[in-house]
């Protein structure tokens, strides 16, 4: 009976582990599930204590290769990164899931004049919502601004302090995501992209969810990148770690804040726990100066906001 109990507690996480870092990414209910390594690194160093407890040196040595692994793949997310030596001007970023236009509109406006960011990028951005926002006084702390409402969650828009310039619109079943380039005063151009694939809930949507995220601009062009908003993926997803190897920094992992959980908001969505999957992803030539998880009512998930400095 102990046998069988050290090796229950070990095998799923050891299969965890290597299915983590094989480089291949199965489908459902594995795209949904990998979001929540960082609390399987937790269940398999339960399993190593159980087996050492029990004497099982054979699961107890599958348990400690199956921490070893994953380990180094979740923890620099709660150490402070260094950064480049960016001389260019700040770039200030907010980001908000408004859950089809529900978000409370003063409470994000409030938000805007309370941070003053540069840049807003709103997902599920509705013909209502728009106009509530625009009534509330949002133009004029962002005057300008790019955007596509639309009804239900696949609306996206821009929103800026200064001059943007569309850049398109990326749609993959029914989600959107605006792209538009900002040029800052001192002249520097960067293309800001509201970020929102689909969500892979269920079996199915890993198509159009995978899509929208390999849609995305890739780093390490000329321009500088900011990708910003609900990318429905954590940095263990395979897309978004090829995102971050083609030339970006995600700011929480930069600011060791990379384990604060983005959604869901006020209390679990079936009991689920929190995961983060809302970032902001950075030009690698950027420095990140701070990052903040915070709070908004009537969605479901929490704005994220970064301070960049541009290269």
């Amino acid at each position: 009976m102990r046998t069988w109990t050290s090796w229950i507690m070990v095998v799923p996480f050891a299969l965890w582990a290597a299915v983590r870092l094989s480089g291949f990414e199965p489908d459902w209910p594995w795209v949904p599930a990998v979001a929540y390594t960082p609390y399987a690194v937790c269940a398999a160093v339960l399993g190593l204590a159980v087996a050492c407890v029990l004497r099982r040196w054979a699961a107890g040595t599958v348990a400690l290769v199956s921490v070893l692994a994953l380990v180094p793949a979740v923890l620099p997310r709660a150490l402070a990164d260094g950064n480049p030596d960016a001389k260019g001007p700040v770039l200030r970023v907010l980001a908000a899931n408004l859950m089809v236009g529900k978000a409370d509109t003063a409470e994000l406006v409030a938000l805007v004049e309370r941070l003053e960011p540069d840049v807003l990028a709103l997902q599920e951005f509705t013909p209502d919502a728009m106009r509530r926002l625009e009534e509330a006084g949002l133009r004029r702390t962002l005057r300008y601004a790019v955007t596509r409402p639309l009804t239900g969650v696949g609306g996206s828009a821009v929103y800026a302090r200064h001059p943007l310039k569309d850049g398109g619109f990326i749609k993959l079943g029914a989600f959107g995501q605006a792209r538009a380039w900002l040029t800052h005063p001192d002249g520097d151009r960067v293309e800001v992209v509201s970020v929102h694939p689909c969500a892979p809930k269920r079996t199915g949507r890993q198509p159009c969810w995978r899509g929208g995220l390999e849609a995305l601009p890739r780093g390490g062009g000329e321009a500088p990148r900011v990708l910003a908003g609900d990318f429905n993926a954590t940095l263990d997803h395979l897309p978004v770690r090829d995102l971050l190897a083609s030339g970006y920094r995600d700011a929480a992992d930069v600011t060791g804040r990379g384990f604060v959980a983005t959604w869901p908001q006020f209390g679990s969505w079936l009991h689920s726990p929190g995961v983060t999957i809302d970032h902001v992803l950075a030009d690698s030539r950027m420095a990140v100066r701070d990052f903040q998880v915070l709070t908004l009512h009537g969605t479901d998930h929490r704005p994220v906001f970064a301070e960049l400095r541009l290269p």
